[in-house]
């Protein structure tokens, strides 16, 4: 019965993670352009991805201090957390390596 509980128990730890996101989706990277709609970022494979910036998008700096839209700017290391939406990826969370902070955000 112990074991039978400590195997449950283990399994739902493990399982935990991988949920916490839902269907969120990361994307990590450079700003490569930015605009009030919308910023695209080049990926670590390479690949410009564009990701909607809706008035609900949260900025927050690596150190996880609050920013607005101003502080953002091209050649930002970047980790976005965002919802698709068909095609489009929007933003919820757009979190950044503030200026002269050369590290990349922490997931």
């Amino acid at each position: 019965m112990k074991l039978r509980f400590i195997v449950l128990l283990l399994s739902a730890l493990f399982a935990l993670p991988a949920l916490a996101h839902g269907d969120k989706k990361h994307v990590i990277g450079t700003i490569e352009k930015i605009s009030p709609e919308s910023v695209i970022v080049k990926t670590q494979e390479g690949k410009s991805v564009e990701v909607k910036l809706a008035p609900t998008t949260v900025y927050v700096t690596n150190d996880g201090k609050p920013a607005k839209f101003a502080d953002v700017a091209v050649g930002q290391r970047v980790v976005i957390h965002a919802t698709p939406k068909g095609t489009e990826l929007t933003a919820d969370e757009l979190k950044f390596a503030a200026a002269g902070n050369t590290g990349a955000p922490a997931r």
